[in-house]
């Protein structure tokens, strides 16, 4: 594992004759919270090497060699949104090969099933779930971790050429530039929607002020506990103690078993801040209604679907990956104004 600068300097040595890069993420968001990112897989015609972001030593060298070069990936969104959030990093481009295995029509698209189908060799599954911020790795950890991008290489060969042969490279090269610009935008959260939890729509507005406060102090004792929230409380029973707190039920039988007294009383202030709100300050009930569809607009739609659904099974690929329902809606209400987000491979299918 890279954990010294004489190290990295070697590493980055290498790397400069290389012509192509891999790179993985691995992160603790099992185990901490705020999330962070604890190691770094990269492959090269060099070798595989494990870089420890977590080591007291800078890393935004390689960062930097790596942010002019184009990139090859799996599932690349969520390594790139943790790159972006910890070190601002956002790559020239990327070749992602689950994105390349979707637009030739996989409907598996997993590394483990990928490598499995195209190249023949088994990777083990696990351990995924493990903490990535342990040190030091075990033996079976690292093997798990240079496996992720040991194989990208040869699997972007194969699949860049599968793409060749069916004129849908220029599709793949589209939806990864999209994912860089999208992966490197500043994702800002409204404070409004961020205690809103599945199932906080079924709430009365009494019970949501309720399950505010109650979101407000699980989220505070997730990071002074160093612990992802839903380990703390889940979703789930944050929405049944708000609505036993206002219909005057008990709340201490669906606390876990394992809370202290501290931890309880700081519940109970939760609640009672919640419930003393008067009903001016009470959240309002948010419902989420799409757009009406007129009979012109309707037809409209329905020629779409019917178009986008025919393309998809005449290309053996996923509809979905053409336009999904929400932007067929658009495009039926005003294509003029709406197709301008389309790539020029979906307008291209839809037009």
């Amino acid at each position: 594992m890279i954990d010294k600068d004489q190290e990295l300097a070697t590493l980055l040595t290498q790397l400069k004759t290389a012509d192509w890069v891999a790179i993985d993420t691995e992160a603790d968001s099992l185990h901490a919270y705020p999330e962070k990112l604890c190691l770094l897989q990269v492959s090269s015609p060099v070798g595989d090497h494990l870089v420890d972001p977590l080591a007291a030593f800078d890393i935004s060298p390689l960062l930097e060699h790596l942010k002019g070069r184009e990139l090859i990936l799996h599932g690349a969104d969520y390594d790139l949104r943790l790159l972006q959030k910890s070190f601002g990093f956002v790559p020239k481009s990327v070749f992602d090969t689950m994105w390349a295995a979707r637009l030739l029509g996989s409907t598996e698209f997993g590394l483990t099933h990928l490598v499995s189908k195209n190249l023949g060799i088994t990777l083990e599954k696990g351990p995924q779930k493990m903490n990535w911020a342990r040190r030091p790795l075990t033996e079976r950890m690292e093997t798990y971790a240079r496996n992720d991008t040991r194989y990208l290489r040869p699997l972007a060969e194969l699949l860049s050429d599968q793409l060749k042969q069916k004129d849908r490279l220029h599709w793949q090269q589209e939806v990864c530039a999209r994912m860089v610009h999208e992966c490197c935008q500043q994702r800002t959260q409204d404070a409004d929607s961020a205690w809103r939890v599945k199932g906080s729509d079924r709430l009365s507005r009494h019970a949501m002020a309720v399950l505010r406060e109650l979101w407000a102090w699980r989220e505070e004792e997730a990071i002074q506990r160093n612990k992802p929230p839903y380990f703390i409380l889940s979703h789930e029973l944050l929405v049944s103690i708000s609505a036993a707190a206002t219909a005057d039920r008990p709340v201490k039988p669906l606390l876990p078993p394992h809370f202290s007294l501290t931890r309880q009383n700081h519940v109970a202030a939760a609640l009672e801040r919640g419930l003393k709100q008067p009903a001016a300050e009470h959240p309002e009930v948010l419902r989420s209604y799409g757009p009406r569809l007129g009979k012109t607009e309707q037809n409209r739609f329905d020629s779409l679907k019917l178009r986008r659904d025919g393309r998809g099974a005449e290309l053996q690929i996923d509809p979905t990956l053409i336009a999904s329902r929400s932007t067929l809606v658009a495009l039926a209400l005003d294509w003029e104004a709406n197709q301008e987000g389309l790539m020029a491979w979906q307008r291209e299918l839809l037009a």
